[in-house]
């Protein structure tokens, strides 16, 4: 089990409960009392430190390694049942943006998304989550053959950003998501979208643009990532905390701005800490909003959409 930074009264209990356990095992010596005592502090440290989190540290719980992407989440909704969908029919297939068709209790769906790895050799083979233009391509290739069979569009954001290299800018790295944005904008089909970690920059806006956007609790969605924002006004690293709260990139943030429709809670812990509940609830939100957005006329979402979106923000015409 990994621990951050801020649990270390838990690991402390955490490491206490193991000895009791093993001392049991050793020695016959009935340690039911003591143990259950452990788990119940466990429990009570637990809720105690999640129950005023600072946006840092959603952002490392956001990070945290055992966290679900979204292969696991679309493979919980479709009961195993999901087909993966590869390429952008022009230059390759990016590992770092999954999408495919899937049944979600009956209902046709395309999911979409971008995917991390669970050990060093997966992260590398998906790119650390960050997609180049043949990803956010791909993406809309199935987006529009969603449309073209009138299947909803879900799509699951956990990227620190649209990948920066040179090589991807001379793709078209800025060209594929702005298309991403106005395609996604008048897409007839029903569109939600929700951040399930990271949820950096275009690079999260670049399937990030739907009837019902969501949050999970412990997630963040901002233009840029705390770390670079420090770097760029303190030219270190050492203000990532402050960077953080000045950025209003919480979920909590973000539905007090009115720049997200929903917040999903997690589990005490975090996602990683309970990863049926954490499906089950993502499940029940997106079935809750399919199921209203399923019955409105496809001109009246897309006009509720734009909308949204148009109203986002202030500003002055002079």
């Amino acid at each position: 089990m990994t621990f951050l930074e801020f649990e270390k009264p838990i690991e402390e209990l955490f490491s206490q409960l193991l000895e009791a356990r093993e001392l049991a095992d050793k020695s016959q010596v009935d340690m039911s009392s003591a143990i259950q005592e452990l788990e119940n502090k466990i429990d009570k440290e637990r809720k105690e430190l999640y129950k005023n989190l600072t946006p840092w540290q959603r952002v490392q719980v956001s990070r945290h390694p055992d966290r679900p992407y979204a292969l696991a989440y679309i493979n919980y909704m479709t009961d195993g049942n999901f087909v993966e969908m590869h390429g952008d029919r022009t230059v390759g297939d990016d590992k770092a943006m999954i999408g495919g068709l899937g049944c979600m209790d009956g209902q046709s769906v395309m999911f979409i998304g971008q995917q991390k790895g669970a050990n060093t050799k997966q992260r590398q083979y998906r790119n650390f989550g960050m997609a180049n233009p043949e990803g956010y391509r791909k993406a809309l290739r199935l987006m529009k053959l969603a449309e073209k069979f009138n299947i909803p569009v879900v799509t699951f954001i956990d990227t620190p950003g649209a990948f920066p290299g040179l090589e991807a800018e001379e793709r078209g790295q800025g060209e594929a998501i702005a298309r991403n944005l106005f395609e996604m904008a008048k897409l007839r089909v029903p569109i939600v979208c929700i951040i399930i970690g990271e949820g950096a920059s275009g690079g999260a806006l670049g399937i990030g643009i739907g009837d019902k956007v969501l949050m999970l609790e412990n997630t963040w969605y901002s233009v840029i990532s705390p770390e670079s924002c420090s770097s760029i006004l303190w030219r270190s690293w050492d203000f990532k905390e402050n960077a953080a709260n000045v950025l209003k990139l919480t979920a909590q943030d973000m539905m007090k701005n009115k720049l997200i429709d929903g917040m999903i809670p997690e589990p005490t812990g975090g996602a990683h800490s309970n990863y049926d509940e954490i499906f089950r609830n993502v499940k029940t939100e997106i079935k809750k909003h399919l199921s209203k957005l399923n019955k409105m006329k496809p001109e009246k979402r897309v006009h509720e959409r734009i909308e949204k979106f148009s109203h986002m923000g202030s500003f002055i015409e002079l």
